[in-house]
């Protein structure tokens, strides 16, 4: 585990980055859902996207919070940043606005030496290949980058995220989804 700063944390903003098909809305629902159940009684998700088509970029803002959240709009600061394609790093400025010592949970193949975001922390996994490994469709890497999320951020019991999957997706592979979210879980490798 990175450390101990998001559990106890009263306000948590995580902005979602990925493209039409990938399921960046539905972990954001699976992860706002958990938070929920948790005691955080404050959960809003919104979230934003042009052109609906598969592959198109999309963006879904997550705050969650101790206390009633009123603010809807997306969010620009954020805490977390999560990335479904590592190659939107070089399409869009998807780290804008990450504050300082912000985590950024990134789903690439490439080893975790490759990328240099100084001042921020970073998690890797190829949630794509792990996917597929856990027997799912290639490309649908949601259920996986959530075990990503909760290994560099532990602020949800990873339990009950592995619940919210299963209960998501009880009549689509909630065994194979579930798979993934653990595999991702074991082999994320963060740093700072």
């Amino acid at each position: 585990m990175l450390s101990k700063t998001f559990m106890n944390k009263d306000f948590i903003e995580i902005r979602w980055h990925g493209r039409g098909g990938q399921g960046a809305i539905t972990a954001a629902k699976i992860v706002a859902e958990a938070a929920f159940i948790s005691g955080y009684s404050g959960v809003v998700m919104a979230p934003t996207f042009g052109t609906e088509r598969r592959g198109a970029p999309v963006m879904t803002s997550l705050k969650i919070s101790r206390h009633k959240i009123y603010d809807l709009s997306a969010i620009e600061t954020p805490d977390i940043i999560v990335v479904f394609d590592h190659l939107l790093l070089d399409e869009a400025d998807v780290t804008h606005g990450l504050k300082p010592g912000g985590i950024i949970i990134l789903n690439t193949p490439k080893a975790f030496e490759t990328y240099s975001l100084n001042g921020y922390i970073l998690a890797t996994a190829d949630i794509t290949a792990i996917s597929v490994e856990a027997g799912l469709p290639h490309g649908i890497i949601n259920t996986g980058i959530i075990g990503s999320l909760a290994k560099a951020t532990n602020f949800l019991k990873f339990d009950m995220l592995i619940k919210g999957i299963e209960e998501e997706f009880r009549t689509r592979n909630p065994e194979k989804n579930s798979l993934a979210a653990r595999i991702a879980y074991e082999r994320t490798v963060t740093g700072g």
